[in-house]
Parts: C-alpha cells; structure tokens; sequence
C-alpha cells in the first residue's frame, strides 16, 4: 500500500522533480518558443492566482529583463474587471500573448480572462499540469507543466517547477530571438543543471534551517516575509504557504514599503524573514536587518550570497545566477510552513475551507 501523499513528501521530491523538468524541456519550451518564432510578439500578459500570481510575477521580470519585451503579471480578476490589453492601443491583437498559469487547470478566475481573451482574438496559452482540465478547452495552445499532479491542497513542488519553467522559457526565447548569443545561453542552461543538480543540497540546509529555529517560528505572533525586486514574488509565495499550512498571520512586503508604517507593530513575538540577493537593494537589506534586531531577535536572511551570518540565517552553499535564485529562496520557508505546521498539530492534508469558490467543482474538470 502506497504512503498518502504529504506537502513534505512533495517539498523532498523537488531534486528529482526540477532534473527530470530539464531533461524533459523541449515538451515545454519548444512550443513556447514556437510562439515567439510564428509571431511578433510585443508584450505578455501572465496571469494566474495564489502560487500562479507570485510566479505570474516573477515571469513578467524575467521576460522584461532577460527577453526584453513588455511584460507584467496580473490577478485574473483585475485584469477582468478593471485592465485591458493594451491601454495605448498601439498594438495588434496578434503582438499580445496572454500566458494562464494553472497548475490544476481548474482556477475559475484565470479560465475565464484565457477564454475571454481567445474571444477577443488574442494569442493564448495555457500552463497546466492537467492536459484535460477545463483551461485546456479555451485557449490556442497548452503546454504542460513538469511538475506531477500534487494530491494535497499547499502546492511546493508546483512552485518551483513552474519558477524553473519560466526560467527556461526566458532564456530560450532570449536565444531564439537573438538577445543572447550561443554562449550567454550555454552558461544560463549551464546554471540551470547546476541548480538542479544541487538541489538536494538546498533541501537539507532549508531543513536544518527550521529545524535549529522552530521553536520561535512556530511561536510567533505574526509573521513578516520582506523581499525586493524579483523576490518580491518570494516574498509572497513566502506569505502564502505560511498563511495556508502555518495559519500564523503572515503579511508580504516589499522591502522598503515595510517602512512606511508597518515597522510600527514590529515587537519580540514577531518574526522576519528578509529575502534576496544580486539586485540594488542588497546591502540596504543587510543594513534594514541591523535595524530589526533593535527590536526582534527573530530577524531571519535567506540568500545565496555570503554574508555575516548567524544560526537564523540560511546562507546557501549553492550558488546560482540572480534569476535561478528565488528557485531556492522559498524552499526553507516551505519547511517553516510544513513541518512547522505538524509540530503544532495541523494536518495540511486538510483543506479547513470546504466552500469551492476559487475553483470549478470536481464535475467540471
């Protein structure tokens, strides 16, 4: 008989989930990139809810920065109700590529903007891990995501492949249209294997981690998860899985917004978590961190940059490219969530909230 599937059990199996992603990436990238080869593309729109919005994010940072073009990540239902595609009304319906992201397939919100927006004559494209959720009835192309069905509701595993997803659809469209030569792309996919290659290692130090700070995680009054630039998105991932597993109050923030007022709350029942590493706001992190212990001992940094560290940081040994980085950057967060969450006595396989809104019912996949 089969051990019942466990968020720990699915946080372990991201080595092996991230390395069969790369070996595996032509069912995913080729037709991504097929996309951008048939089409002048000149924006995209990623758009997903929960764990797919903070990697929608992410994803718009990458295809900015790394391909070049105009890019953000948008809430389904604020895209639905208050945006469109294009405010300048400059470009053609065939130059905006709507990208949902769903790993069930089954998010009524974004299966609804990818539909309308097939209606309206834009490209669309579904990122799903089911290949006959309902997502797939209503768009131009599916791609699969790599990343296993996950039998409980928190998803971990689905994170990380899909991060690692959009890394590899970045870079190879970068190289397909010409933004990185042969050599730039060799060391980005370089980096890539690197990370998966290593990341059993990230896994047994993000646990150790929690493991020598459990004891005030677990106890804390609410929980703070601060990341800047592209670990915005961390940040609330970060966020999210504590809020799902934990059930601790947790609030994200961008870095330097956490200043302007919610510092005010801060008291030695709280605790921080300060995200990032290779973007501007590096060493004002480290600088922010100082000034917290003023009034927290609980003061936590989660980088792959060495730095002056103590035992309430977890300083990867792996190291990787800035873009590869927030792959890692979750993962001691998720332990928090998970194992913190049995250390207390609730069972993430349990969903508490029966109520099937964010959802279509289980008839309708």
């Amino acid at each position: 008989m089969m051990d019942k599937p466990t968020v720990l059990g699915y946080i372990k199996d991201q080595p092996r989930a991230l390395r069969a992603a790369l070996e595996n990436k032509d069912e995913f990238v080729a037709p991504f990139v097929e996309v951008f080869k048939r089409h002048n593309i000149k924006k995209v729109i990623f758009l997903g809810s929960g764990t797919s919005y903070n990697v929608s994010l992410i994803a718009a940072y990458y295809f900015k920065h790394i391909v070049g073009i105009d890019a953000e990540g948008q809430y389904p239902t604020v895209f639905e109700n208050y945006e469109k595609a294009d405010w300048t009304n400059t470009l053609k319906k065939e130059e905006i590529l709507f990208v949902g992201i769903s790993q069930s397939g089954t998010s009524r919100s974004t299966l609804d903007v990818m539909r309308q927006a097939k209606q309206d004559g834009y490209i669309t494209l579904a990122l799903t891990e089911d290949l006959n959720s309902e997502i797939t009835k209503h768009v131009d192309i599916v791609v699969h995501l790599l990343c296993g069905k996950e039998l409980t509701p928190p998803e971990t595993r689905g994170y990380t492949v899909t991060v690692f997803t959009l890394y590899l659809w970045a870079v190879s469209v970068a190289r397909a249209l010409g933004v990185y030569d042969e050599g730039r792309y060799g060391g980005a996919m370089n980096d890539a294997k690197a990370l998966a290659d290593n990341f059993d290692t990230v896994i047994e130090e993000g646990e150790a981690w929690y493991d020598r700070n459990k004891a005030t995680i677990v106890n804390s009054d609410r929980i703070y998860v601060l990341g800047y630039g592209l670990d915005y998105g961390s940040a609330l991932e970060g966020m999210l899985k504590i809020g799902e597993m934990l059930r601790i109050p947790t609030l994200g923030y961008e870095i330097e917004e956490y200043l302007h007022g919610p510092t005010m709350s801060l008291n030695k029942r709280q605790t921080i978590f300060l995200i990032g590493s290779d973007e501007a706001e590096f060493e004002r992190m480290l600088q922010i961190r100082e000034t917290f212990k003023k009034y927290t001992d609980r003061v936590h940094v989660i980088t792959c940059k060495d730095i002056d560290k103590d035992d309430r940081d977890v300083v990867f040994s792996v190291k990787t490219n800035k873009y590869l980085a927030p792959v890692m950057y979750t993962v001691p967060i998720q332990f928090a969530a998970a194992k913190g969450a049995k250390d207390i006595g609730i069972d993430t396989n349990i969903n508490p909230f029966d109520e099937p809104l964010a959802h279509l019912p289980e008839k309708q996949n």
